[in-house]
């Protein structure tokens, strides 16, 4: 039972392990890999999923983007691998936002391109999530929900878990913005438990944003819940970057709120550190790590601290026209102006400066900081005694807590938080109920097993005895076996010995024979030089004799000695040292010695030699010299074969020895073929045995295809032949890659 739950999981659990790893990729190891070479059809994959984890809100990836669509059209034209037409969308609507700045035509051609995305049923999370900040940017918060609350209808009957998921996060930040934290915190959970199952970041990040709003909903006990269970995910999950500024940010504001000080500036330092070390936004991210600390500088009352921070990140969101909403949260850079010039006592600036952040906030229709601020601005107005400002201020602050508590109620606790703790009751009930049934089948099993158990009990004592008294009669024979075994172990060695020894004896006996031969007429002559003096020219003739007879010892010796050493060479086959060789290389240098060999030197010349060689072969592991034996041996072979059709005196016969090497399924692929006069059957049979050979005596020892067979084989590869009498010979060598 239990493996097959363990393969149901399995089976379950590797679609949703793709997914996590295929939205977790990251951009820029995305395009290392577009660097390397790729056919077409793998780099049109490639461009697709660079652009469904690409970040547009990421002002360097938004530059990036267009190259990429226009590789992406410029492959398809040729693969027609896909239909293009929402990314030509897309590729308009990134040129509107980035090169012409015009973000209502942007805007225009990403609606566009989701439409079509959505007919092609290709999920799109992170370029709905994109929309939310061009729509900040045009200030159109109603236009936004109304969209994304018709979005997420559509993909609910749709199935669409991926861009229900986005949905739920934009809805969650209108919300959050609207200041009804109740449907905020509901959207932020319910995008992070979709998430859970195919984008770890996001998962984490909504988990995160649920906290920071419950702390600024005022529930500090849910915000610690959620905000200690994203700091672990993050560490388990190695996140960094704006996550990691995001949840650095949060423990800040949260020990702030507090009056933890201390451990506020700490983090606020953590932060800052983070947000320079980031590699894509770095700058953005320093002027709100720069806000944050002049925050808590502001607390422990070191306003002397504070103004070259301000204005450091005054600078940068000049420079960049930062907004009051961005992907980090609220950028309350007005606001911490106005707390700077209140603590050195420039009311009238401090005035202005709030003034500037409750009008950014309300043409955001951010009404999560819009009572924050009001309520700010009416200590400013009475510690200043502004009685008319005052009353303004506070009734307008008054009519809006009214809307606000209208909508969400008192509780502070999300709706949706009702539902996932009802959700999770039933979910352990059913669960409760699930291993009920698995024990219960367990305990029938049990009381089967055991009553089968016992009859096999029965079975097994009387079978126990016979089984000892076969297995002592078993274990005698397995000794006798043994012994025999042994027996004809050394038996076959002394018979491999004595074969080896036979053959190397009789191939020896040819030139001792022949030179104890040539030795005795040698003498003989010597008796008779004495002689010499009667018969005039005779001396002359002995000398000559001898002369020829010495030649003959010392070339029966020569060959006596080469079949020592190819025996030793044998024993010594593939012990060399391997290396990463080019065979191409390594064959024509080969191919130049075999030519230039003293036997076929002559011969050679009126060989015609073709070769076809692969260029793309791999480095092969071996021993160049063992395997330039090899090769030499094959060619020297080749040119005698044909050389020996050649003396047969054939009119039309013209001598060809052809040479190819090609890239293999495992490997690399040689052939030597020859036009010769082939072999018979019987010859072809034994051609790899030791000492057959063919050749006249004294000119081949039979070792050397022998020798070749086996130095290709202890490289892992084969050796083999095809031959035909009257057409030729080829032989052909593979080879496994390095």
């Amino acid at each position: 039972m239990k493996w097959i739950i363990t393969v149901l999981l399995l089976l379950v659990g590797r679609p949703m392990v793709a997914q996590h790893a295929y939205w977790a990729a990251d951009f820029d190891s995305l395009c290392h890999v577009l660097q390397r070479p790729q056919a077409d059809t793998a780099r049109v994959r490639t461009l697709i999923h660079m652009l469904d984890v690409v970040e547009l809100t990421e002002v360097r990836r938004r530059a990036q983007v267009l190259p990429l669509l226009d590789e992406l059209f410029r492959l398809n034209a040729r693969t027609q691998q896909l239909d293009d037409a929402p990314y030509r969308e897309l590729r308009a609507g990134v040129n509107f936002w980035v090169e012409t700045r015009q973000p209502h035509q942007a805007l225009a051609a990403l609606h566009q391109a989701i439409e079509l995305f959505d007919e092609a049923q290709h999920p799109i999370p992170l370029l709905l999530i994109d929309l939310g900040p061009l729509y900040n940017e045009l200030g159109e918060s109603a236009a936004r929900f109304a969209y994304f609350n018709r979005k997420l209808k559509q993909y609910r009957l749709q199935g669409a878990v991926e861009n229900q998921a986005a949905c739920y996060l934009v809805l969650g930040g209108t919300f959050r913005h609207r200041g009804d934290y109740n449907q905020a915190i509901s959207c932020y959970l319910h995008a992070a438990d979709l998430f859970q199952g195919f984008h770890r970041r996001l998962f984490t990040n909504e988990l995160m944003v649920a906290g920071t709003t419950y702390a600024e909903w005022g529930n500090v006990q849910k915000a610690l819940h959620y905000l200690e269970q994203a700091s672990v995910l993050n560490k388990k999950y190695r996140i960094n970057g704006l996550q990691r500024l995001f949840a650095l940010q949060a423990v800040t504001k949260l020990n702030l709120q507090q009056g933890n000080l201390a451990a506020a500036l700490r983090y606020a330092n953590q932060a800052l550190e983070t947000a320079r070390l980031d590699s894509v936004d770095k700058r953005q991210f320093t002027a709100y790590g720069l806000v944050l600390k002049s925050q808590v500088l502001l607390a422990l009352n070191r306003p002397r601290e504070v103004g070259p921070l301000l204005a450091q990140a005054q600078h940068i969101a000049d420079s960049l026209r930062m907004l009051i909403t961005g992907r980090p949260g609220e950028f309350a850079l007005d606001a911490t102006w106005a707390q700077y010039y209140t603590a050195r006592q420039d009311y009238p600036r401090a005035d202005a400066a709030w003034q500037r952040a409750y009008e950014k906030a309300t043409a955001a229709n951010f009404q999560m900081l819009r009572p924050k601020y009001l309520k700010q601005i009416i200590r400013f107005q009475d510690a200043r005694g502004a009685a008319e400002p005052l009353r303004s201020y506070t009734r307008i602050y008054l009519d809006l807590l009214d809307t606000l508590h209208a909508a969400q109620g008192n509780n502070l606790l999300a709706q949706y938080e009702g539902e996932r703790i009802e959700q999770a009751q039933n979910n352990q009930i059913a669960r409760l109920r699930h291993e009920k049934s698995l024990q219960d089948l367990r305990l029938r099993q049990r009381n089967q097993l055991l009553g089968v158990a016992a009859v096999a009990i029965l079975l097994v004592s009387g079978l126990g005895l016979a089984v000892y008294r076969q297995l002592q009669a078993k274990k005698q024979t397995l000794a006798q076996l043994r012994a025999t075994q042994h027996q004809l172990v050394q038996s076959e060695k002394w018979a491999f010995v004595g074969e080896v020894s036979a053959g190397i004896a009789h191939e020896l006996q040819n030139p001792l024979n022949f030179m104890k031969r040539f030795a005795e007429v040698s003498t003989t002559m010597v008796d008779t030089i004495h002689e010499a003096g009667s018969k005039p020219g005779l001396e002359q003739e002995i000398l000559l004799g001898l002369r020829q007879n010495l030649q003959e010892i010392s070339q029966h010796g020569i060959r006596a000695s080469a079949i020592i050493k190819d025996m030793l060479e044998h024993s010594r086959s593939g012990t060399g040292q391997r290396e990463a060789t080019d065979l191409n290389a390594l064959l024509l240098e080969y191919l130049q010695l075999a030519r230039q060999s003293p036997e076929l030197r002559d011969q050679a010349l009126h060989v015609a030699v073709e070769t076809d060689l692969a260029p793309n072969l791999p480095l092969l592991a071996m021993v160049p010299s063992d395997m330039g034996r090899v090769l030499l041996n094959l060619f020297t072979n080749a040119f005698y074969a044909v050389t020996q059709r050649r003396r047969a005196g054939e009119a039309t016969y013209q001598p060809v020895v052809k040479i190819s090497t090609q890239a293999g399924p495992a490997g690399a692929e040689i052939r030597v073929q020859d036009n010769g006069a082939g072999m018979s059957p019987e010859v072809l049979a034994n051609v790899f045995q030791p000492f057959f050979t063919t050749k006249p005596a004294g000119e081949g020892t039979g070792l050397g295809l022998s020798l070749s067979y086996d130095i290709v084989k202890s490289h892992g590869g084969t050796l083999r032949v095809t031959s035909e009498e009257g057409r030729g010979s080829e032989f052909i060598v593979t080879l496994p890659v390095a």
